[in-house]
């Protein structure tokens, strides 16, 4: 018992002691902060965009708790910088406390409209300044800004989006997405600016969007262009002289430009050329992080294809990179990398021809359970259905087929529908271990009516496929494999490269 009494005698006297003390005592900030980085880079953005939110982390690394007097901008009231200090939004901020050998963190954003420095590029800086005097320490802000052209659905009288109508469901109610008609004169897109499009802009009857060599087009999520009956789709990229800065090449890729976002799949819709489009032609375009890269619609039987499609790259998709349902694509130089599924999905049926094309799958992002290249008669999206089509012709010549799964190939016919397909100097990754395939007369290698020279599990070693980077590695089979008289249809790589000498396989020339 008298223990207990002195026990909460000595609690009261220490509570009544603390009580009694003055608020912590800070020392004044000596002018010897330490900065997560030097400066901060809010990488590119669209003109009137937010930027992502940026974060500087702020040290004390003396063994004193110090008040900062004040962080600020340089630009004051003026800035179009916006901070949030320990919680705090605003543009200044003093006596912030930091204890001896912690952090504070400091959260910087951005939106600034281009437009009156009547330039396409601007560089907007500005500077976070810590304490004033000889003890003033700065950090520079750094954002670049782009002009660009918005495209986008109208708000309509009753405050709604404006729409497009893709059909009746089984009920007879209207099927719609947000998006809108391009026109005439948005139907030219060029390189003078990047191009920034909300919803899905369409491509009407009897109307060519065309987009020039070296146009950037950025996609806002759920967006993508429908190109609909009577319409048509022109990319005319040209081979590029830097492989980096791919200044001619046209590029297809979400509206998110900081560093983070360049390989994540699933920003933004499709390419949509839908049933009844018609002389589509797209040469030397890039796309990247669509859900669906490329979807092809309709016309099987058409004397042109539906797609000509020409040095090429689809990759990051995070369901498929090209899918061509019941309908005709020629592809020479084409390279469909990774994707959440398949790299080339071909269902109901069609007619199909692609030269010198990589299909490769080495997706990583998450588990993957579809073949690098998927052809079928069913509707892939619904199995069960009734729907499908023949397979006219499915021709693959000096192609590559390959993946980091044991069997990248996959083919299924619907009873009742015909199925001609040839591959001819394929390299081919299938290694059927288990022998489910034993005798399904479908993969039947030593039938030459649809294989001939199929190099089955040959090392393709491509240089970096996790990076989607398939050019031919020192140790690849690929090399000199291809036949000379398909090659001679497709004289250059996709690099113009001379192939027309001991062709490799696949859209690139080693």
């Amino acid at each position: 018992m008298r223990f207990l009494f002195v026990t909460l005698l000595w609690l009261c006297t220490l509570v009544c002691f603390t009580s009694c003390r003055k608020d912590f005592e800070y020392a004044p900030s000596s002018g010897q902060l330490e900065f997560s980085r030097d400066t901060v880079f809010l990488d590119t953005v669209f003109s009137n965009i937010g930027s992502s939110t940026y974060s500087l982390k702020v040290y004390n690394r003396s063994n004193r708790d110090i008040e900062i007097p004040t962080i600020r901008l340089a630009e004051g009231n003026n800035s179009l910088y916006r901070l949030n200090v320990d919680g705090q939004a605003g543009k200044s901020f003093t006596d912030i406390p930091l204890f001896s050998g912690d952090s504070l963190y400091i959260f910087i954003e951005t939106t600034f409209d281009v437009a009156p420095t009547n330039q396409n590029e601007f560089l907007y800086v500005d500077q976070l300044l810590f304490d004033r005097g000889v003890n003033e320490q700065r950090i520079p802000l750094v954002t670049l800004v782009r002009d660009a052209v918005f495209l986008y659905p109208a708000t309509l009288a009753d405050g709604s989006k404006e729409s497009l109508l893709l059909g009746l469901d089984e009920e007879g109610r209207e099927l719609r997405i947000s998006g809108f008609l391009l026109e005439d004169d948005e139907l030219q897109f060029t390189r003078e600016k990047p191009y920034v499009i909300y919803g899905y802009a369409a491509v009407s009857d009897g109307k060519v969007l065309t987009v020039e060599a070296g146009s950037r087009v950025h996609f806002h999520k759920d967006s993508g262009i429908l190109v609909g009956t009577g319409g048509s789709i022109r990319v005319e990229g040209a081979l590029s002289e830097d492989r980096e800065l791919m200044e001619n090449e046209v590029i297809f890729e979400g509206d998110r430009l900081e560093p983070e976002f360049s390989e994540v799949p699933g920003q933004w819709g499709t390419l949509w050329l839908a049933p009844g489009s018609i002389d589509n032609e797209i040469s030397y375009l890039s796309l990247k992080n669509a859900t669906v890269g490329i979807l092809v619609e309709g016309n099987p039987a058409s004397p042109a294809p539906t797609l000509a499609l020409s040095n090429t790259q689809i990759y990051n998709s995070s369901v498929t990179n090209l899918w061509g349902r019941n309908t005709s694509i020629a592809g020479v130089n084409v390279v469909l990398g990774n994707a959440g599924t398949h790299s080339l999905l071909l269902d109901r049926g069609g007619s199909y021809r692609f030269l010198h094309t990589t299909i490769a799958n080495y997706w990583s992002n998450s588990f993957r359970t579809g073949a690098a290249l998927r052809i079928t008669t069913y509707d892939a999206a619904d199995p069960e259905n009734i729907g499908g089509g023949d397979l006219l012709q499915a021709d693959f010549l000096n192609c590559i087929v390959d993946g980091n799964t044991s069997r990248e190939l996959s083919l299924e016919q619907r009873p009742g529908t015909d199925f001609n397909f040839f591959f001819s100097h394929v390299l081919l990754q299938f290694n059927d271990t288990s022998g489910e395939f034993t005798g399904n007369p479908l993969y039947d290698f030593s039938d030459t009516t649809r294989f001939a020279d199929l190099f089955q599990n040959a090392n393709a070693d491509f240089s970096a496929p996790f990076r989607n980077d398939f050019t031919l590695g020192p140790l690849s089979e690929a090399r000199g494999l291809g036949d000379p008289g398909t090659a001679q249809l497709v004289p250059l790589d996709i690099l113009g490269t001379d192939r027309t000498q001991s062709p490799s396989l696949g859209a690139y020339q080693e």
